[in-house]
Order: C-alpha cells, then sequence, then structure tokens
C-alpha cells in the first residue's frame, strides 16, 4: 500500500465545489485501485480568509504544504477582496506558495480531447502540447518591487537567471522525453519561445536553452519569437510537443492554448520543483457562478491526475502513473460521451453530476 498526504487548498469562489467534486472523483479512483491510498486534508487559505482574519496563508497551511507529498489547490482570491494598497490577495499568495515551495517550472497541457469543442474549423491531426512557463522569475520576479516616480513613470524589472534558465530547459527536455512527440509525425521536440531579436534578457534565455539541448542530442530543439508563436498555436498547433518560456509570456500562450481546445475549465496545471508539486486549474474563481453548483470541475479533476502521475514519478511508483492515466480517460470518455457536461462547453449538467459520471466511468486496472 503506498500512502500520501495531499494537502487541499479549497479557495474562493467556485474553488469549494470543484474541490469537492474532485474529492468524489479521486474516492471513488482510490476505492477502484488496490495499493493506492490518498489522505486528502482540506487547509482554508484565500481571499475569504483575509476577509476574516487579515490572512491569507496561515504558517501552519504553509507548513503544511511544505510537509505533504504534494499540494491540490482549486482557485483562490476574489475581486473585491483586497490589500489596503489596493492590490488584490491572490497574486500575493500565489507567488509566496511557489516560492516557498520553489515550484520553478509550470505546466499547462493544451489538448484536445474527442467531443471537446475547438475555436479551430480544422483541427488536423489533433492538438497536444504542453506550455512550460518558468514560475519564479521572468517579469513577475518584479512582483511586489517595480518602481513609480509620481505619476509620471512606472518600472518593472524582467529578470533571467541561468539558474532558472537552465532548471525550467531541463525540465521541458526530461519531459519531452516521456511525451509521444507532437501530434503531426511524432517527433519530440522543444521550442524556445523568446523574444531574443529585442531584448538582452530573452536572447539569454535563448542562449543558455540552447547550452542544454546539448545534453539531450535525441530531442530535436528550435526557437520562435512569441508574436509569431501566438500565430502558428492558432494555424497549426498539431506542429508542436513541447513549448519552453519566460513567465509572462507563458502566462499569455497557455490562456491562448486553452481557448482552442475548450476554454479554462478544460485547462489543468501542475508547478514543479525539485521538492514539491502544485497542482490547480488554470482558471479563476468566477464569483458570479459560485453556490450554483454549475462550474466545470475537469479542470481540477485533470490537475489531480497530473498530481498522481506527478507523484507515481517522484516516487517510482506505478499503481500511482496508472491511476493517473485512468483517471485521464475518464474524463476523455465523459467529453466523448457528450451527455454530462457543463453550461461553459455547451451542456446543463452540474457541477456534481459531472463529477459522478466521471467518478463512474472510472475503470478498474
Amino acid at each position: 500500500m503506498t500512502k500520501y498526504e495531499i494537502a487541499a487548498l479549497p479557495g474562493d469562489g467556485i474553488g469549494p465545489e470543484c474541490m469537492d467534486a474532485t474529492c468524489i472523483v479521486l474516492d471513488r479512483l482510490v476505492s477502484k485501485t488496490a495499493g493506492l491510498e490518498l489522505t486528502i486534508t482540506p487547509h482554508r487559505a484565500g481571499a475569504e480568509l483575509y476577509r476574516e482574519s487579515g490572512e491569507t496563508l496561515p504558517a501552519s497551511v504553509l507548513e503544511s504544504c511544505l510537509q505533504a507529498d504534494a499540494v491540490l489547490l482549486s482557485a483562490i482570491g476574489l475581486p473585491d477582496v483586497r490589500y489596503p494598497d489596493g492590490t488584490e490577495v491572490q497574486p500575493t499568495m500565489m507567488v509566496g506558495l511557489r516560492r516557498a515551495l520553489d515550484v520553478h517550472s509550470a505546466i499547462r497541457p493544451v489538448k484536445l480531447y474527442p467531443g471537446a469543442p475547438c475555436a479551430l474549423k480544422d483541427t488536423g491531426p489533433g492538438i497536444d502540447f504542453i506550455v512550460i512557463r518558468e514560475n519564479l522569475e521572468g517579469l513577475f520576479a518584479s512582483f511586489g518591487g517595480g518602481a513609480k516616480v509620481g505619476d509620471e513613470v512606472a518600472t518593472d524589472t524582467l529578470v533571467v537567471t541561468r539558474k532558472g534558465t537552465t532548471r525550467v530547459s531541463d525540465f521541458a527536455f526530461r519531459l519531452a522525453q516521456r511525451r509521444s512527440g507532437r501530434p503531426r509525425d511524432g517527433k519530440k521536440m522543444v521550442t524556445c519561445v523568446d523574444k531574443a531579436n529585442v531584448f538582452r534578457s530573452m536572447a539569454f534565455f535563448r542562449e543558455v536553452f540552447m547550452d542544454v539541448a546539448k545534453n539531450y542530442p535525441d530531442i530535436e530543439r528550435n526557437a520562435v519569437y512569441v508574436d509569431a508563436m501566438s500565430l502558428y498555436m492558432v494555424q497549426n498547433p498539431w506542429d508542436f510537443d513541447v513549448l519552453v518560456m519566460e513567465n509572462q509570456f507563458g502566462d499569455i500562450l497557455s490562456d491562448l492554448g486553452a481557448g482552442l481546445v475548450g476554454g479554462l475549465g478544460l485547462g489543468p496545471s501542475a508547478e514543479i520543483g525539485e521538492k514539491h508539486g502544485l497542482f490547480q486549474p488554470s482558471h479563476g474563481t468566477a464569483p458570479q457562478l459560485a453556490g450554483k453548483n454549475v462550474a466545470n470541475p475537469m479542470a481540477t479533476i485533470l490537475s489531480a491526475a497530473m498530481m498522481l502521475d506527478w507523484l507515481g514519478d517522484q516516487h517510482n511508483d506505478p499503481v500511482c502513473t496508472d491511476a493517473a492515466v485512468r483517471l485521464e480517460n475518464a474524463v476523455a470518455v465523459v467529453l466523448k460521451e457528450g451527455q454530462i457536461r457543463t453550461p461553459d462547453i455547451g451542456g446543463s449538467a452540474s457541477t456534481t453530476e459531472v463529477a459522478q459520471a466521471i467518478a463512474d466511468a472510472i475503470a478498474s486496472p
């Protein structure tokens, strides 16, 4: 029996509903998987907690996240809950949590499942690529800093280091080794996305990326400017396998990718470091939907599948890895059947009904 301790942060808005739905599915998965045990412990953090107590991420909750085998997070933040300086709660909490866990690589899959709505008329040989953001540097390194002079000038600093770029590039190549390659021809490839023709920092990012690429002669590498990539992702998304880039570029392009394959309700993510893993949907808290039981839980459920896959890889645990595959396949089955889906992807089912359908679709090993 393999036992994993999961710190769960249900968060705000639709977050608790999506977390409850995910727990329904995980409970069923565990019941059908001999040798797997998950202890999921919920902790309060986020905007509602700040409204009540003045804290977003208590020290005891952070310590639980650090001690857990993985952290499963739902959406955090509310637009009307702000610090005295007017900034929102969510960015400060998330940047602090990421830095504490030292999760340097943010992975956002862009995958078109059969039956999911697609913004493109022609889906070619399929869409299945990964956007990887460097998670701790780039333009986000200025968070909480920057400079403003009166009402005339404001600046933020973009930071690129050899260490940070090496870590995220190495992660991208190792992930490409595990994947099946790009949909068009199965070629394993990592693409550096930058603006190296304009910015010294981006030229340095590409230089370090190419240095790392030398360690992976079995993986093709190339580089594309970020503006061109925003075009190619729409015109020929099947030409790509793994994309790696600076934080802000990844923040933008990952949302574009989600828009191609059904929206953020189908957008999971993982944030990975050397010791810790943080898993959460890419969408926000959608407070206008909170309490209505209509939010799409699939992004959170797919994030849980990514969590299981990472745990399996970290601990060399084939039981966990197999459970991750079965969980993702169950989501794919529900999407392909097309009978149970939430309003954001053209249906009328509730959050709970979708969770139950996915739980029922989980196959025994």
